[in-house]
C-alpha cells in the first residue's frame, strides 16, 4: 500500500496503518532531524514527537499538495528547527543572566547596609569632635573645599586650619578604629 493511502487511513484512526507510516518514514525523519540537531539523543526525541504529531494530525494531510513523505519531512524539519531555536534562545538567556551577574560582583543590599552603617559611625565620630576640628573637616570632605578655602570661609589662618584638621583626622581615626 502506498504511503499516501496509509496516511489517509491513519487520519481515520487505523493503528495498523500508522505502523506502516512509522516504518516508511521514521528512518528518513531521524536522518533529517539528526542532521539539523547534531545530537543523537535529541534527534530521537524529536523523531518520536514528529511521529506522534503525524498520528494526531494525519487528517491535515492533503494529497493534492504533495507526497506523504514531503508532508512528514516538513513536520520533522519544522520541529527540529524549533528545537534549535529554543536551544539558542535558552543559551542567550543564560548568557544575559551571566552578564548581569558578572556586572553585579557583590551583594548590593549588603553593600548598601554596610555603607549606611559606615556613614553612621563616621557621623557619630564627627559629632564627638570639638567644633573647631569638626567644622573644617566637614567643609573639606563634604563640601569639597581645599584647606585654603576652608581658612577663608572660617576667617582663620591657614596654618591653624591645617593643624585643626590634622588633629581632627587623628581623633576621627582613633574613634573609627575603636568602633570596628
Amino acid at each position: 500500500m502506498r504511503a499516501e493511502e496509509l496516511l489517509t487511513r491513519v487520519a481515520d484512526g487505523d493503528k495498523d496503518a500508522f505502523a506502516g507510516v512509522y516504518d516508511a518514514f521514521s528512518a528518513a525523519v531521524m536522518g533529517l532531524v539528526r542532521r539539523i540537531l547534531r545530537d543523537a539523543a535529541q534527534a530521537e526525541e524529536v523523531t518520536q514527537d514528529v511521529m506522534v504529531e503525524v498520528w494526531r494530525t494525519a487528517d491535515r494531510y492533503i494529497p493534492d499538495r504533495g507526497t506523504a513523505k514531503a508532508w512528514v519531512l516538513t513536520l520533522a524539519h519544522r520541529r527540529a528547527v524549533d528545537r534549535v531555536r529554543a536551544a539558542q534562545a535558552s543559551a542567550e538567556r543564560e548568557q544575559r543572566a551571566g552578564r548581569l551577574l558578572a556586572d553585579r560582583a557583590f551583594d548590593q543590599v549588603a553593600e548598601t547596609v554596610q555603607d549606611h552603617d559606615e556613614q553612621r559611625r563616621i557621623f557619630r565620630c564627627l559629632a564627638a569632635l570639638a567644633r573647631g576640628q569638626r567644622v573644617p573637616l566637614v567643609l573639606a570632605f563634604y563640601q569639597g573645599l581645599t584647606y585654603v578655602e576652608v581658612a577663608e570661609a572660617l576667617s582663620t589662618p591657614e596654618g591653624t586650619v591645617k593643624s585643626c584638621m590634622r588633629a581632627g583626622l587623628r581623633q576621627l581615626r582613633t574613634c573609627l578604629e575603636a568602633r570596628t
